[in-house]
């Protein structure tokens, strides 16, 4: 076999392996959706806010031994203990409330944002912040019916999950639309009421 033969054979395997070998051209480059964010469930704000309600309790049981009598409890076991250790119950507080606000910021950060050029989305892995954004032209296929997640099969052949977020259901009602309006496939999804609006279609890319 020569190796013009060859060359033709391997791309001829690349294309196979692709889910798609081509758009239609024309109308799925000119849909750009509504800007729309959806972000984290209430189960997963729950340890954050815990944290916070503990931090303002400290905060709170801090200001109260300062402002009681010397002799009190409080003042003993707050206070003049704070004095005597590596640092002090105000600054420890302090600290306790930072972190508390740092965590609550980070949580409500996370979600998916469905933009008009394309899809992105925040999340944290052991507590490293990761975010990632995909244009239209990078999804191949939108996977809706998966139990738990939606899923974004890529160009390069890869599959990219986005988090949990608070209302599933629109997530998935606004990336079927997408789809369908751009020509990318979508697995799952349980139809669409309306098509998109006129004046979305701006011919437009970003």
């Amino acid at each position: 076999m020569s190796r013009v033969s060859f060359q033709g054979l391997a791309a001829a395997l690349r294309l196979m392996h692709m889910a798609r070998p081509s758009r239609p051209p024309g109308f799925d480059m000119t849909y750009r959706p509504t800007e729309s964010a959806f972000g984290p469930p209430f189960a997963a704000r729950i340890p954050s806010l815990l944290y916070l309600a503990v931090a303002l309790a400290g905060v709170a049981i801090v200001i109260a031994a300062e402002h009681s009598s010397s002799n009190s409890w409080l003042y003993a076991n707050v206070v003049e203990r704070g004095v005597r250790g590596i640092i002090s119950a105000r600054s420890c507080a302090g600290l306790l409330l930072m972190g508390a606000i740092s965590s609550f910021l980070r949580t409500n950060m996370r979600g998916v944002r469905v933009r008009g050029d394309g899809v992105d989305y925040r999340d944290s892995s052991l507590g490293w912040p990761r975010a990632r954004r995909f244009k239209w032209a990078q999804i191949d296929r939108i996977v809706l019916d998966m139990p738990s997640h939606i899923a974004l099969d890529l160009w390069d052949g890869t599959r990219s999950f986005l988090p949990a977020v608070d209302d599933r259901a629109a997530l998935a009602m606004v990336l079927e639309k997408v789809g369908h309006a751009r020509a990318i496939p979508v697995r799952g999804g349980i139809g669409l009421d309306e098509m998109p609006e006129e004046g979305e279609f701006d011919g437009e890319e970003a």
